[in-house]
């Protein structure tokens, strides 16, 4: 399958988890995908794992919370290939700490990089697409883009966050033949989820309960989702969310 062939992906958090999954998809796509992390030794892992498998993949470590390394990821992408054409806005962090215990320091540390992250990359990836007229930037929420729950007040805010960040540069962009689309995905197990489980005290019994489709989802299940948005099958879509949630947005009980 080559729906990407030849064309230049940045996806960021891609080291592990769901990004891994996202860079992994657009390679077996045919896309020269950057690998990013903060961790210089673990991107270079990945990436070269990936070319061991015969995909196209380099490592670019940044830390995107920081505008400066959010710059120059998205500029040693355009080095390395030339352009830009798909960004997938996947770093993230996690926080469950209930409201009155929250410190400002925790506060900031989720807001810079779900929120200030998926805002700084998307705008260095935009300075390159603006020009050539054509671009797609798929920022991954969640769950709690669109609901809260106790113990989220910092990941909710910057959740809910990305969603008006989505909407707002949609609007802007599509003159200019740039889509901004996001992708939602309910519980997976990743390393955040698992963090998130020893420190709310809910187990995978609770998830699979509460999930209509009773079970979590799969990194590769998110992945295939935002390969759609980014792909010309999604050609008119922009501005908008897609869950992935085995329907737990949908469903009202308990």
């Amino acid at each position: 399958m080559d729906r990407f062939r030849g064309q230049s992906v940045v996806v960021t958090g891609s080291s592990s988890g769901i990004g891994l999954a996202v860079a992994t998809a657009f390679a077996r796509e045919g896309a020269d995908v950057v690998i990013n992390s903060r961790d210089a030794d673990r991107a270079a892992e990945v990436a070269g794992a990936l070319r061991a498998q015969g995909l196209s993949a380099s490592p670019v470590p940044a830390d995107v919370s920081d505008p400066a390394q959010a710059e120059a990821l998205v500029a040693a992408a355009e080095a390395r290939h030339g352009r830009v054409d798909v960004l997938v806005n996947n770093a993230g962090t996690g926080s469950v700490v209930p409201a009155l215990d929250l410190t400002p320091e925790d506060w900031q540390r989720v807001v810079d990089l779900n929120l200030g992250g998926t805002f700084f990359t998307a705008q260095a990836a935009a300075r390159r697409m603006i020009p050539r007229g054509k671009g797609v930037i798929v920022n991954i929420g969640s769950l709690f883009s669109h609901s809260g729950m106790p113990l989220r007040a910092a990941y909710a805010a910057s959740k809910h966050g990305v969603v008006g960040i989505t909407r707002t540069l949609a609007v802007e962009w599509a003159p200019h033949g740039v889509r901004v689309v996001g992708v939602d995905p309910g519980f997976v197990r990743t390393r955040v989820v698992a963090a998130s489980q020893r420190a709310g005290g809910f187990t995978d019994a609770d998830v699979e309960h509460r999930a209509p489709l009773g079970r979590f989802a799969t990194a590769e299940e998110v992945a295939d989702v935002v390969l759609f948005a980014a792909s010309d099958g999604a050609r008119y879509m922009t501005g908008t969310h897609i869950a992935v949630d085995g329907g737990w947005l949908a469903y009202g009980g308990w």
